[in-house]
C-alpha cells in the first residue's frame, strides 16, 4: 500500500530515510539516532530488549559488523494514522561476530535472507517508538546455528 495523504507520505519518507541510514554502504548511525523523537526508543522484540537515547543505534552497528554488506529489502508499507507497519528482509553475508544477548555468532560466512516486520510509532515525522521483529528462527537456521542447536538437543 502507497502513501496517501501528506501525512502518511511524510512518515514513509522518515521510514526510508531510517533504513537506508542503517544500510552498510551507507551507515549514519547518528543521523539514525536523530530521527527518533525525544524519549523515543527501538524494541528489538527476538532479544527483548529496547534502546533509549544514543543507545537507539546500538543495533545498527552490530548487524553492520556482523554482515558488512546489510541491505534491507523493502516489500509492502502500511499506514493506519501515525502508525507504519514495513513487511522486509534482512540480507547479508555473516562475515563479523553476531552479538547477541546471550553470546556472539562467530561469523559463518552464510546469507541471510530473515523476514521481519517493522511496526513504526510517528509525531511530527519523528520516531516515537520501532518494534522490531525478526524472524530470529529463520535466521538462525540460515546461519546454521538452529541446526547446531538442534544436534546438541538430540544428544
Amino acid at each position: 500500500m502507497s502513501a496517501n495523504t501528506s501525512e502518511q507520505k511524510r512518515n514513509e519518507e522518515a521510514i526510508r530515510r531510517l533504513y537506508h541510514l542503517a544500510e552498510a554502504a551507507s551507515k549514519d548511525t547518528a543521523k539514525f539516532v536523530s530521527i527518533f523523537a525525544d524519549g523515543g526508543y527501538f524494541y528489538d522484540v527476538g532479544a527483548g530488549k529496547k534502546y533509549y537515547g544514543a543507545d537507539i543505534g546500538k543495533t545498527v552497528d552490530i548487524y553492520a559488523a556482523a554482515f558488512p554488506d546489510m541491505h534491507r529489502e523493502l516489500y509492502n508499507f502500511y499506514f493506519e494514522d501515525d502508525v507504519v507497519v514495513v513487511e522486509l528482509s534482512l540480507n547479508g553475508t555473516h562475515k563479523g561476530g553476531l552479538v547477541l544477548p546471550a553470546g556472539t555468532i562467530a561469523a559463518t560466512g552464510k546469507e541471510i535472507h530473515a523476514p521481519c516486520c517493522d511496526v513504526f510509532h510517528l509525531k511530527d515525522g519523528k520516531v516515537v517508538s520501532f518494534h522490531c521483529y525478526v524472524a530470529v528462527p529463520i535466521l538462525l537456521e540460515q546461519l546454521g546455528v538452529f541446526m547446531n542447536m538442534q544436534a546438541a538437543l538430540k544428544h
